[in-house]
């Protein structure tokens, strides 16, 4: 009996390897004739496919055997194949498109675009059907018709939402936009939760439009859609979203706010929204964001928040513009008294606390009184480390202001070794890098910003970067550093808001160093001085001066965007700044500033607004 066992073993084993080798085999003849085809040897490629055809009639191996065939212009033998094939599977509509195919590529287009309408109107209300015509119309590069089959067969199946997906990618590889976004809008307002899978591709999509034609043919279309359907509360969900996607602030708190309503929501949305808006400097926007909030009334520690974060966005305005009336720092200040007055010191207080004593320090000359205030904040209770650090970081910061280098240096250190592998402690590294040049320890300064050129904040190593470059450009080749020293010098000095010794420094580097490379830096700076003090015409003098005098220079990019700014915001010469701003594009292709660039030529030759 035994024997007999074995026996049966041995002929399993030799019919299972016996498969697998066929098996193996075929597949290897597949690939090979595969490969002859990718490298357009059709006379061997079809030499394997015959075979393989012959022996197993699979979809693989009859495509590359048709496609060899009619590469090789022998459409009658394709012919003959296409109909046996057909004649052994005649629901399948992939054959009868191919034969429709065949009778085109021998002349007898009206014949095949026959068999191809017999095809739409033979088929049938099923989902596997339409999906099958289509990829068979597609295997031919017929796209109108695969667009037509999805269409029939939404009339078949009585949904005009089907195949929504499909049509819209279809519509996008043909470049007709407006047909794309017809369909995602018509998926939308039948599946609302495919909103994340369309904003997904809207945003890819869009990241691709160089010209502005696609956001715009998008806005007026969405647009529509919206106020053709104010219910439709998806579409008002989508223009929230694409008006963050293009910066659009004031457009998307007008949708958050109506979604806000229309949801009974808390506000949240409102808060995140402001957020971001002041994260892109848009601070009026945010200011409102805010207001609506307090006036909503409906979350009291959303509203708390709202409070503070309004005043200091206040504040980050007042710091960011060129103004700086001191009966608005004053205001300011009344302001941060009267609110700490009323929520008190505590861990949500603290950024109040901060920007307080940044402006009593840098703007109201009230050193002792900031260092008070920020000394009382370290002391408060139950507070994050990286709040308190951020604090640390503000004291050191008016320690520097107040002449008391090696106070904030021990401040700095602190806070850079309690974070070391963060973007706190990145931010504290800078810091004491920069004070290190500020005092002419150069050397010392490079090594902790080279390091620094692989932080984690872009900022941060961008910010590095350029002030090792500065370093590194300046010291003469006999390692003097003379001229550096004075333009590091002249630097802290406008740091502590000695403005006037700051120009007088550096118009002696200037005068005494003759041809030394930091005489485009010592502009630049002066440049940036002169607007600080207001003096807008001399600030653009300077700035052309340099983009003469240095166009290839590192800054040459920095100076023509900063002098467009100019011109467009304090010297009202629109014509000028449009000038400059197309100058920078062509002349410094590769500048950081050339999307800036583009969003502000365009709004001043009035191209319509996203």
């Amino acid at each position: 009996m035994k024997p007999l066992i074995g026996f049966r073993f041995f002929i399993i084993c030799s019919l299972v390897f016996l498969i697998f080798g066929t098996v193996q085999a075929q597949q290897t003849e597949e690939q090979l004739g595969a490969q002859y085809y990718q490298n357009k040897e059709y006379d061997k490629a079809l030499a394997v496919f015959q075979v393989l055809f012959e022996k197993n009639p699979s979809q693989f191996n009859y495509i590359y055997y048709i496609n060899c065939l009619v590469e090789l212009k022998d459409y009658e033998q394709a012919a003959k194949a296409i109909k046996r094939q057909a004649k052994q599977n005649p629901t399948d509509p992939r054959f009868k498109v191919d034969q429709g195919f065949i009778l085109i590529m021998q002349g007898e287009t009206q014949k095949g675009r026959k068999i191809y309408e017999e095809c739409l109107k033979d088929l049938s209300a099923d989902r596997n059907q339409v999906y099958t015509l289509t990829n068979a119309f597609l295997t031919r590069r017929e796209s109108d018709y695969a667009i037509r089959t999805y269409q029939r067969g939404r009339e078949l199946l009585k949904d005009q939402s089907l195949f929504a997906l499909e049509l819209a990618y279809m519509y996008e590889s043909l470049g007709n936009a407006e047909l794309m976004l017809d369909e995602y809008l018509n998926l939308l307002s039948t599946q609302p939760t495919q909103i994340s899978m369309v904003e997904n591709r809207l945003q890819a999509w869009l990241s691709l439009d160089t010209d502005n034609e696609k956001s715009e043919t998008f806005r007026t279309l969405l647009l529509k859609r919206t106020q053709q359907n104010p219910d439709e509360i998806v579409y008002a969900e989508l223009l929230l979203w694409y008006s963050v996607q293009q910066k659009d602030f004031s457009m998307a708190l007008i949708q958050a706010k109506a979604l806000d309503r229309r949801y009974s929501e808390n506000g949240q949305r409102i808060f995140d929204l402001a957020t971001l808006a002041v994260s892109n400097d848009d601070y009026d926007v945010a200011l409102d964001a805010y207001a609506y909030i307090i006036r909503k009334n409906a979350d009291p520690d959303l509203v708390l928040e709202s409070r503070i974060e309004s005043l200091n966005t206040e504040f980050q305005r007042f710091n960011s513009s060129f103004s700086k009336d001191k009966a608005v720092v004053l205001l300011l200040e009344k302001k941060y008294q009267t609110l700490l007055q009323e929520l008190g010191q505590n861990s949500a207080t603290l950024p109040l606390l901060q920007n307080l004593a940044h402006l009593e320090a840098f703007y109201l000359d009230k050193t002792d009184e900031a260092t008070e205030l920020l000394e009382s904040a370290l002391e408060t209770p139950n507070v994050q480390a990286k709040n308190l650090a951020a604090c640390k970081l503000e004291l050191a910061d008016i320690y520097l202001f107040a002449g008391e280098q090696w106070e904030a240096t021990l401040l700095y250190s602190q806070v850079e070794k309690a974070f070391k592998n963060e973007p706190l402690g990145h931010e504290a590294k800078y810091r004491n890098a920069k004070l290190s040049f500020y005092i002419g320890e150069f050397d010392w300064a490079k090594t902790q910003l080279d390091i620094l050129k692989a932080a984690t904040s872009k900022l941060i190593a961008n910010d590095a970067m350029e002030l090792s470059l500065l370093i590194g450009d300046n010291i003469d080749s006999d390692s003097s550093t003379t001229a550096i020293s004075m333009y590091a010098k002249a630097d802290l000095l406008i740091y502590r808001s000695k403005l006037d010794e700051a120009y007088a420094v550096l118009d002696s580097v200037s005068n005494n160093f003759p041809g030394h490379p930091i005489l485009d830096d010592a502009l630049f700076k002066k440049a940036e001085i002169r607007i600080k003090q207001g003096k807008f015409e001399e600030a653009a003098a300077l700035y052309s001066a340099l983009i003469k005098d240095y166009p290839l220079g590192l800054l040459g990019d920095d100076a023509t965007f900063n002098l467009a700014s100019l011109y467009e915001t304090q010297l009202n010469n629109k014509t000028k700044a449009m000038e400059l701003y197309e100058n920078l594009m062509t002349t410094y292709p590769g500048s950081l500033y050339v999307v800036e660039a583009r969003k502000h030529f365009r709004a001043l030759r009035n191209d319509p607004v996203n």
